[in-house]
């Protein structure tokens, strides 16, 4: 578990380091045109080197370090999650747990004989570096005697939006895109009932992975606010399944239950309603991974889609645990990596800022805030509502009893329309990071107590499992 606060030999140490690393929104520029300093500090800085751009780096990068420069005197704080320092997997490494089974078959017995395979993969909002574990994946494959154009992944992402050639290369592997077939999921159609859950869920799921003789699903185990950490069953679903199952699972379960919750896997009834799906789906293997603050992966664990997800949830149930800075004059959240539902990583502003304190959510991504998500939109427009209805409802909400009064500040270079209606009125909103100090330094005059959650959207605070 890692608090550190910067001191002067820290930032001297680092020196060559971060001056070799762009300022906040500079990244992509080219180097004559990349800014050095804030130019409204004038004078000494402590530093801070945060990942943006989850996937969407130059040349299918999944990440770009970038500088975030405080004045000196500032009582900053890094929350480091506890795990953020773990060695990366060799390709070797990758290949050994990714082939050590947790209650199934090894990979290669499952494939003998089998002629067509489907393999499910999630989409960009969800972070699972895939492309880590698809050559060993494909080779196992190919040793089992399966031809590759029998092999078709299937983007698993429920009800998002459908996934470009270009977006798909930077999941798997531009390599893997281009040499295997891939489709997207779709909600509307392709689908087929097969049962219906002790919670009263009716399944229906993508044919087309119903279908293959082998059915393989890779995930991410990270924090998820509603099923406890994402991965799993959540594959299948709401990854594989229609609309109307994705709606009861989201709406007539996590809404009438107290057992949902971030970290909350054993006892969790939407978790559970999702396990049942994914057993009727007969999903023969999966390879859960557990990934650092650059999207690399720090363990695998293959096998039995419930039980290797178990076992995963336990181990980040202790890598992503962060402690809580208290009573924040300032709270940086940035949202990476999952700047496209941003909100996640903001939850630490008001996990962590006092009342009357600032937070600063950094949303550094191309894309922004993702407006498709049909389920959300089917829910907001049943009652008639129009998307004029929606916007005048979130830039003026009613005050929350007992909610903190702050001021809110959002970062991004890709600012738009869009993102600022996502937000209160009275935020602040800039483009450029030296706004964003002197905004601080008006609002909290003298040396205010900050607190940096350098990838908010990954971290969680420190909570026990629920089982």
């Amino acid at each position: 578990m890692s608090e550190s606060t910067l001191s002067r030999r820290d930032i001297l140490r680092s020196a060559r380091y971060l001056a070799a690393t762009p300022l906040v929104g500079t990244a992509m520029a080219q180097t004559p045109f990349q800014v050095k300093a804030v130019s409204k500090l004038k004078g000494s800085a402590a530093s801070v080197v945060i990942p943006t751009h989850e996937f969407a780096g130059p040349n299918g990068a999944p990440w770009i370090e970038e500088r975030l420069d405080f004045p000196a005197s500032w009582d900053l704080h890094v929350m480091d999650m506890a795990g953020h320092n773990l060695p990366v997997l060799t390709p070797q490494q990758i290949a050994q747990q990714s082939n050590e089974p947790i209650g199934s078959k090894p990979l290669a017995e499952l494939a003998a004989g089998k002629k067509t395979v489907a393999i499910s993969f999630d989409d960009l909002t969800r972070t699972t570096p895939a492309y880590a574990v698809t050559p060993w994946l494909m080779s196992e494959l190919a040793k089992a005697g399966i031809k590759d154009e029998n092999v078709l992944f299937i983007g698993s992402f429920g009800t998002h939006r459908a996934m470009t050639q270009e977006e798909v290369g930077r999941k798997l592997g531009p390599e893997i895109a281009k040499r295997y077939a891939w489709l997207n999921h779709d909600v509307f159609d392709n689908l087929k009932e097969v049962g219906t859950t002790t919670r009263g869920n009716r399944i229906l799921l993508n044919q087309t992975f119903l279908a293959a003789d082998l059915k393989i699903c890779i995930s991410g185990v990270k924090v998820h606010q509603d099923a406890g950490y994402g991965g799993g069953a959540k594959a299948i679903l709401p990854g594989l399944a229609a609309l109307p199952t994705v709606e009861y699972n989201h709406t007539q379960i996590l809404t009438k239950v107290r057992t949902t919750g971030p970290v909350r896997i054993f006892k969790n009834d939407m978790r559970l309603d999702m396990i049942e799906a994914a057993k009727m789906a007969n999903v023969d293997y999966t390879l859960q991974i557990l990934y650092n603050d650059r999207l690399r992966p720090t363990r695998i664990w293959g096998g039995d889609i419930v039980e290797a997800h178990h076992t995963g949830v336990r181990v980040a149930a202790k890598t992503y645990s962060t402690p809580t800075l208290k009573d924040a004059d300032v709270v940086v959240a940035n949202a990476f990596p999952q700047n496209s539902q941003a909100f996640h990583g903001g939850l630490w502003i008001n996990y962590s800022v006092r009342d009357g304190g600032t937070g600063v959510l950094i949303v550094q991504h191309p894309l922004g805030l993702d407006p498709v998500h049909y389920l959300n939109n089917r829910l907001a427009g049943r009652n008639g509502s129009t998307q004029f209805d929606l916007t005048a409802r979130r830039l003026n909400p009613a005050a929350r009893s007992g909610a903190k009064k702050t001021t809110m500040i959002v970062y991004s270079q890709y600012l738009t329309r869009n993102m600022r209606n996502m937000y209160r009125t009275g935020t602040f909103f800039y483009d450029q990071w030296d706004d964003v100090i002197a905004k601080l330094r008006e609002l909290h005059p003298g040396d205010p107590k900050v607190a940096v959650y350098p990838y908010a959207g990954m971290q969680h605070q420190e909570i026990e499992l629920d089982g």
